[in-house]
């Protein structure tokens, strides 16, 4: 289990001397750094670090601001790192996701990236609100002319958006998607996609397929996601769910994978239930294996 420090100044400023003492002293035998700007998400040293990180390893800085500026950057590499089965700690923060504690607060980071997003738009909408109070029309004059070119300006400029938008989360869901499809319908892979801890982007089974469609169109995603998924005998379901958690979370236990299947992708037991037991699990780990899903 490896410390792997990162340590990042920006152009500005001198060396990251202060920072690699500092991470020397927790433990970390190998650095990593970068001399740009924090708003900058083209690091190279930053993408080798977090490649770097394997399972039960910990990606480790001084202080939050020298890995990322942005909240939304900082949850997309805590969700890329806890996909690996590895962690994140700050330093001089509270944050450490190896720990109950740690991984609490990230998640309230997340909630209030989330308010923070909520304001911006009840701030735009009584903006706009005020603005038609005073007479104003808002919106493009050649819109409302319905000028063609701006039709299609507006489209493009939408589309781009759009994209950028789901290439900036989609280390945090996409990886899930890549995983699952085409072997589980889209149902099954959007309840996974809503267990992710801090909640990742919100789909509904639409907006999902759109934005894969939109990410493979663009070259992010590999084209074989689209393809149809294969009529699943319904007794075979919960097997194949649990034998992708053990690939993924190979240290589970039956209790891990019962609170999993109940709590977070509410899957329902062979009578109905929702309350998944440890025996419950251990049958359908037999029948993944029997359907050789997972090694012996």
């Amino acid at each position: 289990m490896a410390l792997i420090g990162y340590a990042r100044v920006s152009t500005d400023e001198q060396d990251t001397a202060a920072q690699r003492d500092a991470l020397h002293a927790d433990g970390c035998s190998v650095i990593l750094e970068d001399k740009a700007s924090g708003g900058s998400r083209d690091r190279p040293n930053l993408a080798r670090a977090i490649a770097r990180v394997g399972q039960g390893d910990t990606l480790l800085v001084v202080r939050i601001d020298r890995l990322a500026r942005s909240l939304s950057h900082l949850l997309e590499i805590v969700e890329t790192l806890r996909a690996k089965g590895a962690y994140f700690r700050s330093i001089n923060d509270p944050i450490d996701t190896s720990s109950a504690q740690g991984m609490l607060m990230t998640q309230m980071l997340g909630a209030f990236a989330e308010f923070e997003r909520a304001l911006i738009r009840e701030r735009t909408r009584a903006g706009l609100k005020a603005a038609v109070a005073r007479g104003a029309r808002p919106g493009n004059p050649r819109m409302r002319a319905r000028d063609p070119v701006a039709i299609d300006d507006i489209r493009y400029s939408l589309n781009e958006r759009h994209l950028n938008e789901l290439l900036d989360g989609r280390q945090r869901w996409l990886p899930t998607v890549q995983r699952l499809r085409p072997h589980l319908p889209w149902a099954l892979v959007l309840r996974q996609i809503r267990a992710i801890t801090p909640p990742a982007r919100s789909f509904t089974e639409r907006t999902l397929v759109k934005a894969c469609r939109t990410l493979v169109k663009a070259g992010y995603a590999e084209p074989g996601i689209l393809d149809p998924a294969p009529r699943l005998p319904p007794d075979t379901r919960g097997a194949r769910l649990v034998a992708d958690r053990l690939r993924t979370h190979p240290g589970s236990s039956l209790r891990d994978i019962a609170t999993w299947l109940s709590k977070d992708l509410r899957e329902p037991t062979p009578r109905g239930g929702l309350a998944w037991s440890p025996e419950g699990v251990r049958r359908l780990v037999a029948q993944a294996r029997a359907l050789r899903l997972i090694d012996e």
